[in-house]
């Protein structure tokens, strides 16, 4: 279904994403949580599952990051090995720069065999040396999978409010074969629709059809955490910083603010034709905000269910989603 949506641009996909375990993880526990995460989507209304490939940006800003970074397991051997039983696809993030053509070749074949998808992300920091570029990244994908699966990339409002070149961007990565892009966790909704407008300009001004936008979504469960999405160069507006600071139930104000996010952004692609989803993402370790990142994913797919955008067919006693 996920590869079908996205190959038709259909609007409603909608994606969960998690971080493998850290890498001190005991396997015992690796398989615990593992179970867990099966267990918690199994029966739940999802396209596919992203799992991070998490990097330590430290070296990017000299401000303390919030949280202290710890290498966690690779997401392609996490899914591959533990999650398997979660029948959906899975989209597996890689920064492509610290592989060689020949480990992401390998890489990309892994993926194929277990039916995963890929997106390829840039480098944690301009320290790195580069072994493959994205460009050279993208055309291996293109000239062994371009024909039998889907290539997703990340987009970024703030950098377009800097910038004010993420349509570039985009329409550079369209012409290497990308036909979806998931965004940065969105709160600063004006600088969403600021790049999805010029994204809609630059389309328009080519006669080129627009990709598949998908908004990720987040909880935000306390005031660190608040602070460790700001380092991350998430944009988060003033109102709704002291709201979350003030608020003496963090957690379920996000649920609020989140599901009237997706409301607003269903209702401005929609009006303008821009085919688009949305990404719950949870990637945080108590199980308050984990619970409340699957009652925002029930909550996204009811108002998707509402405007047509996802419905029910009812086949051989199961709820299938079309």
């Amino acid at each position: 279904m996920f590869f079908t949506k996205i190959k038709r641009r259909e609007s409603g996909v909608l994606l969960y994403g998690i971080t493998p375990p850290k890498i001190q993880t005991t396997p015992e526990r690796v398989t615990e949580i593992a179970a867990k995460t099966v267990n918690d989507l199994s029966s739940l209304d999802l396209d596919a599952l992203i799992v991070y490939d998490v990097q330590d940006e430290s070296a990017r800003t000299d401000v303390e990051r919030p949280f202290p970074f710890t290498t966690a397991l690779d997401p392609f051997e996490y899914a591959s090995q533990y999650l398997q039983d979660l029948a959906i696809p899975k989209i597996i993030y890689r920064p492509a720069g610290k592989y060689s053509s020949e480990e992401l070749s390998q890489w990309l074949q892994n993926l194929k065999t277990h039916r995963f998808y890929p997106i390829f992300v840039g480098l944690p920091s301009p320290d790195y040396v580069v072994k493959t570029s994205l460009a050279e990244a993208y055309k291996i994908w293109n000239e062994q999978h371009g024909e039998h699966s889907v290539i997703g990339a990340i987009t970024i409002p703030e950098r377009h409010a800097v910038l004010n070149d993420e349509d570039v961007r985009i329409m550079s990565k369209v012409e290497s074969g990308v036909s979806y892009f998931i965004s940065q966790c969105i709160f600063n909704v004006g600088y969403t629709k600021k790049m999805l407008d010029d994204l809609l300009l630059a389309c328009q001004a080519k006669n080129q059809q627009l990709p598949t936008i998908i908004f990720t979504l987040t909880i935000c469960g306390s005031v660190k955490t608040l602070h460790f999405m700001e380092w991350l160069g998430i944009h988060i507006p003033d109102d709704i910083r002291e709201d979350l600071q003030l608020s003496e139930d963090p957690v379920r104000h996000s649920v609020e603010l989140a599901t009237a996010i997706a409301k607003e952004l269903i209702q401005y692609c929609r009006e303008r034709s821009i085919p688009f989803g949305f990404n719950i993402e949870s990637v945080a370790i108590r199980r308050v905000e984990i619970d409340a990142s699957l009652e925002l994913l029930t909550a996204v797919s009811e108002l998707l269910k509402s405007g047509g955008l996802r419905t029910e067919v009812k086949a051989a006693g199961q709820t299938l989603v079309a």
